[in-house]
């Protein structure tokens, strides 16, 4: 089942940012992008408060250096297509779970990003949690 509403075309659209973003860092690490951006669409608070849908998100102004750099604009493969469906149904993992932010520093995760504080580090992406307090919500259950 579903955590999200997603049309095909919100699958192609999560599945062009994965590849955009992290291609580099395998299916996992595409995978913690397509979990952190399911999360952003899921909570209504934050830098994310009134978006609902994956578009949205995505078209978020300067959230994805990718969309804004023109990565993204490539077709987007069977894939990634698969990885994002994944997403929606709900598939996340550490250091992506709870996560709403990531970063990708030329060298050591910064402790905190915007004041949100370090998770964890998946090959080159920092992955950071909203503080406490600040979107609880990500902490429920589908």
């Amino acid at each position: 089942m579903a955590v999200i509403k997603a049309t095909n075309q919100d699958i192609n659209l999560l599945a062009r940012l994965l590849r955009a973003e992290a291609v580099g860092e395998g299916k996992l690490g595409m995978l913690h992008v397509g979990a952190v951006t399911v999360n952003r669409t899921r909570v209504n608070c934050s830098d994310f408060e009134g978006l609902r849908t994956l578009r949205e998100v995505i078209f978020q102004p300067t959230a994805y250096e990718a969309v804004e750099h023109g990565l993204f604009y490539q077709r987007a493969r069977e894939s990634e297509k698969r990885l994002a469906r994944r997403n929606v149904q709900g598939e996340r993992r550490w250091p992506a779970k709870y996560s709403l932010w990531y970063h990708r520093p030329p060298g050591d995760c910064p402790p905190t990003w915007y004041d949100q504080p370090l998770v964890g580090r998946y090959k080159l992406h920092c992955f950071y949690e909203p503080s406490q307090g600040e979107c609880d919500d990500i902490y429920n259950t589908f």
